[in-house]
């Protein structure tokens, strides 16, 4: 083994540690593969920066603004909007139709934006109609992975397997060439998921008082005349000094003071939100002389005070304030905040309460952030919580990339000529890229002229909603690639599997390669072992003479197929929390899941050979 290569294999045993423990986002982890690549010698500088203009990164650069479209104009909402007919189904029969439409859409369009639709039609149905969603959440993640899988466009991973592979002297993939494959994987996986239905969690009803803890953590006090605090400043008070009390809220007069300043001078009569627990507040009580209110929202004046006329007018503004849930998405503006920063800059009467963190593999219990002190930003999955007046919700569903779990924004009116010009433009680009005319690439830039031409599509909106991780991601990622063939690590790591698989069946070899290529996907990111894994399953194919194609395939379909953790894949992580979901549902549901697909998959691309 070269010294090149010792070199590789730590870049590699770094990325993979970096991507596990998450220590950085993935779009930082890139730019350092990128340049620990160029400093280390392993590829020339024009080949560090190859990612950036390599045809699979433009092409779902394109892809995601026509998904983009997709979702502004309606269409994504229209295709799916027949699914709340469908509530008074028996959920053995709900299940499935809900996992076959998704996988139809996902084939077509960004799998994450599709699950991101179903995941609100499956909420308000839970909502209204008390449908249980942690029994649809799940396999509406899995089968908007598979549907993806089903065609060249339907994920960014298939396109990078074909660009790499390619560039490594294989024969292109057509759009719809494996398409048959894919959909016995689907129908396989959703006749599995539809008989383990009885071990997904059944939910509970969504409470957000019980599931935030409010009652411990979230309390109103009003100053009385002879409290110590009268005089003072919030800088001069207990308030600014102790970390596990933080100031949320100042009511005076009627006039609400958000995230009030430490030169606020407090008097008598003024209502405070105060965050903090039950052991602090039972001491602030005691020595500061506050009364409690009882009610979680602040006590209404009386008649007396204000008059009849304004005390009820009062009492309804109070009544309207009401708790709503984020759900962080890929590209939201919140992302990278602190729950400090949030309280400091959200806009007036949008109070931030606490942070839901999603579960991780290295952090498999959830943390609930309540303090300002705490230093953990917020991530993609992960749940914010708010208390706003109802008129705010409009506000609040405006905001790009997050979703309200407690209160539903309506969806966005579009016209019909947009919704139905912008699907016009989608089969544009299957019928293009399908019939060979053009490239994938071609083709959807081709869509994305159009729709920008036709005011169809507005750039602010897209620069707001780009996953732009995902692309830094890959152009990262591929020079990764490339220093693997560069250094002969690609053709070391084949020589050793040759030799553990010398006289071995075809089975065991595409098994072993299609096993080893999940295992990987579980843990880093599906693009990152599609890149990794590609150069060497063509060594092993060139070695044992082979042809490249069910290789290919193999990583292809494996690195997709990210059951059996919910940070293999977006959307698992997207619904790990909201379905009330434990690790040991995808550990087990997806685990086997995935072994039954290895299999299948192994017989199948055996007989390619």
């Amino acid at each position: 083994m070269t010294w090149e290569i010792t070199l590789m294999f730590c870049v590699l045993l770094v990325t993979v540690i970096l991507f596990v423990f998450e220590v950085f986002p993935v779009d930082k982890i890139a730019f350092l593969i990128i340049v620990s690549l160029t400093l280390l010698g392993l590829v020339k500088p024009e080949e560090a920066i190859s990612g950036f203009s390599n045809s699979a990164t433009i092409a779902v650069l394109a892809l995601m603004i026509l998904a983009i479209a997709l979702e502004e104009n309606g269409v994504i909402n229209w295709l799916a909007s027949g699914m709340g007919r469908i509530k008074g189904f028996p959920l053995y029969v709900m299940a499935p139709l809900f996992m076959f439409v998704t996988a139809g859409i996902s084939a077509f369009i960004s799998t994450t934006a599709v699950v991101i639709v179903f995941i609100k039609i499956v909420n308000q149905l839970s909502e209204k109609y008390n449908v249980p969603q942690s029994k649809l959440l799940l396999p509406i993640s899995f089968a908007g992975i598979l549907g993806g899988s089903c065609t060249l466009m339907g994920t960014s991973t298939n396109l990078i397997v074909n660009s790499v592979a390619t560039d490594l002297g294989a024969e292109k993939l057509g759009f719809f060439e494996f398409s048959l494959l894919g959909s016995i994987f689907l129908i396989i996986s959703m006749v599995y998921l539809t008989l383990t239905l009885h071990w997904l969690p059944w939910g509970k009803t969504k409470n957000i008082d019980e599931d935030y803890n409010l009652d411990n953590y979230v309390t109103h006090v009003h100053i009385n005349a002879d409290s110590q605090l009268v005089g003072k400043t919030v800088q001069e008070s207990f308030l600014f000094e102790n970390p596990d009390v933080t100031l949320l809220k100042l009511t005076r007069n009627h006039r609400v003071h958000n995230s009030p300043g430490k030169y606020i001078t407090f008097k008598a009569g003024d209502e405070l939100l105060l965050m903090c627990d039950l052991e602090n507040l039972s001491r602030i009580n005691a020595s500061e002389n506050l009364s409690l209110n009882e009610k979680q929202h602040i006590t209404a004046p009386t008649f007396d005070e204000i008059g009849p006329k304004e005390a009820q007018e009062k009492e309804g503004e109070l009544e309207a304030r009401v708790f709503v849930e984020l759900l962080m998405l890929p590209g939201a503006q919140f992302l990278g905040k602190t729950l400090g920063v949030l309280r400091s800059s959200m806009i007036q009467d949008i109070i931030p309460i606490a942070i839901k963190k999603r579960k991780t593999l290295t952090n498999l219990k959830e943390r609930l952030v309540r303090s300002s002190m705490n230093k953990l930003v917020l991530k993609v999955g992960d749940r914010l919580l708010l208390e706003t007046s109802r008129e705010k919700l409009e506000t609040l569903s405006t905001m790009e990339n997050v979703l309200l779990l407690e209160e539903f924004d309506s969806v966005r009116s579009s016209s019909k000529f947009k919704r139905y010009f912008s699907l016009a433009v989608l089969l544009l680009v299957i019928g293009l890229a399908a019939s060979g005319i053009l490239s994938i690439m071609v083709s959807a830039l081709t869509g994305v002229c159009i729709l920008l031409l036709t005011k169809n599509l507005d750039l602010s909106t897209v620069y707001k909603k780009v996953n732009w991780q995902i692309f830094f991601l890959l152009a990262g990622m591929i020079p990764l690639g490339t220093a693997m063939h560069n250094t002969g690590a690609d053709v070391f790591i084949s020589e050793g599997l040759l030799k553990f698989l010398f006289d071995q069946p075809g089975y065991v070899v595409i098994g072993t390669l299609f096993f080893s290529t999940m295992i990987l996907s579980a843990v880093i990111s599906n693009n990152a072992t599609a890149i990794i894994m590609t150069p060497i399953s063509i060594a092993v194919a060139q070695g044992m003479q082979y042809d490249f194609k069910p290789f290919i395939l193999a990583v292809m379909f494996a690195a997709n197929f990210s059951f059996f953790t919910p940070v293999g894949y977006q959307t698992n992580t997207l619904i790990y929390s909201l379905g009330n979901y434990r690790f040991g549902h995808f550990l087990i549901i997806g685990g086997l899941l995935s072994l039954i697909l290895a299999v299948v998959a192994s017989l199948l691309l055996t007989n390619m050979l």
